[in-house]
């Protein structure tokens, strides 16, 4: 599994809250710009914890059709309704004694707050079709680049959910702001994207260019520019003048 990489200050202050954090069983929130890896701190925050040798579930709230996102949570029986041919376990269910980590929570329709927080309260689910509940054993993390204190003004999110959510906060800076992360994370993927050839390397020329630009998108997006440089020029040493600079984000 991929770990947290870095050595700058924010990325060292990160590290030391989530082993402080792991070995509690409170809702953990994990706020931050989308690309900055916070499904990656949650996973970090499974591993530290008692519950590392069980399940992490992962469920992305904002990946699934509405209509769908119950049956995905809570598991449905066979009948429910059209189409469901056979008893399905739900997401929820299968985390049970490890971490169901609920990615981009800050879209989940209003109607699914409400039954995810009896989860949270009464520790158990009703699969969609059944008459009778479930108790469940989680830790929920749950993870959103939108600013839910305006969604609750806006009336797009439950204020006592988010409370249950929100017993730790762990905020993630973003790349703009942990520069000095940046040759660690190069390297890494670098090596990851490398094959069969040798990694990829920037020059210092290239280097400083790369931390003059501000990562709009983040860790992803620095990734996926190694990934693409590793495909065109591998094994060589990487220098302003080398690149085709259309392979390069844009304003770079």
């Amino acid at each position: 599994m991929q770990r947290i990489i870095g050595k700058s200050k924010s990325t060292n202050d990160l590290l030391k809250l989530l082993q402080a954090i792991a070995p509690d069983e409170a809702s953990v929130l994990i706020t931050g710009e989308s690309g900055t890896g916070k499904e990656l701190v949650a996973q970090e925050i499974h591993q530290l914890s008692a519950r590392a040798s069980y399940p992490f579930v992962a469920v992305n709230c904002g990946a699934i059709p509405a209509e769908l996102l119950e049956s995905e949570l809570f598991g449905h029986k066979k009948g429910a309704f059209t189409g469901a041919i056979g008893d399905r376990l739900g997401k929820i269910q299968a985390a049970h004694q490890g971490t169901l980590f609920l990615d981009e929570i800050g879209d989940m329709p209003i109607e699914m707050q409400v039954k995810l927080l009896r989860v949270l309260q009464e520790k158990e689910i009703t699969p969609v079709g059944s008459n009778f509940p479930l108790k469940v054993d989680i830790r929920v993390v749950s993870a959103t680049h939108r600013d839910l204190d305006n969604e609750i003004k806006e009336e797009r999110f439950r204020s006592d959910l988010y409370f249950r959510l929100n017993v730790i906060p762990v905020r993630i800076e973003p790349l703009k702001n942990r520069v000095a992360d940046l040759i660690d994370l190069i390297r890494f993927f670098s090596k990851q994207f490398a094959k069969e050839n040798a990694p990829i390397s920037f020059d210092e020329a290239l280097m400083t260019v790369v931390k003059r630009y501000d990562w709009p998108r983040n860790v992803r997006e620095l990734s996926n520019m190694v990934q693409r440089l590793s495909v065109l020029y591998p094994g060589q040493t990487l220098t302003p003048q080398s690149l085709d600079t259309s392979m390069l984000p844009q304003g770079m």
